[in-house]
């Protein structure tokens, strides 16, 4: 899906705190080597196996840009699979699922009873125990991209950060940008201008 919009909310003080414009490229990881339906930890690898796809975004991406990933095993192994050799910033990791990490959602399903079906009554806004909240994602990747100064930067990043920065970008409630698909290894561009947030495309499969 591509959008080209020039949106009416500026950004804030603290976004728009460096001169100049902010072109950014979000890219999810790679999909994870393990077992599908996981809410997996920070050190779960990425299948690396699609090196089409990996250079066909190695090829898109700007030569001269920053780089950041969060610290996450399967973020940074992406990002040098394209080349890079990214700052890893907290801010950018995907939300945290407390207790629920590391375990599958049909296991949770059928032993965590009220509270885990609670929580998907609510996403944005619940927490599941000893975790956070979609809401509570979109206010730090907000003090993330924060810091992120003027010219290009790519993101290798999670599903969650980048519909964090898609909910920022549009000025939305954070359970519609919980509608985004992000798939791995697509491209999603976002430019921060001094007149506004710009969306240029969201889940783009690069070929």
């Amino acid at each position: 899906m591509a959008v080209a919009a020039l949106l009416p909310q500026r950004p804030t003080s603290l976004e728009i705190g460096m001169e100049g414009e902010t072109f950014l490229w979000l890219i999810r990881h790679a999909p994870v080597d393990g077992v599908a339906g996981t809410i997996h930890a920070q050190d779960a690898p990425a299948d690396l196996g699609d090196r089409a796809q990996l250079e066909a975004l190695r090829q898109r991406l700007p030569w001269d840009s920053a780089s950041y990933a969060s610290p996450s095993r399967r973020t940074v192994e992406t990002a040098r699979a394209l080349g890079l050799e990214p700052e890893l910033m907290g801010n950018f990791s995907e939300q945290d699922f407390g207790d629920w990490t590391g375990r599958r959602h049909d296991e949770l399903a059928a032993m965590g009873g009220e509270v885990y079906a609670q929580f998907w009554s609510d996403p944005a806004h619940l927490r599941p125990p000893g975790g956070e909240s979609f809401e509570d994602q979109v206010a730090r990747v907000r003090l993330g991209l924060s810091r992120i100064g003027a010219g290009s930067a790519t993101l290798v990043v999670h599903s969650g950060t980048i519909r964090a920065a898609l909910c920022i970008a549009l000025d939305l409630a954070p359970q519609a940008a919980l509608r985004f698909v992000i798939d791995p290894l697509s491209l999603t561009r976002i430019d921060r201008l001094a007149t506004g947030w710009r969306v240029v495309s969201v889940n783009q499969r690069v070929v």
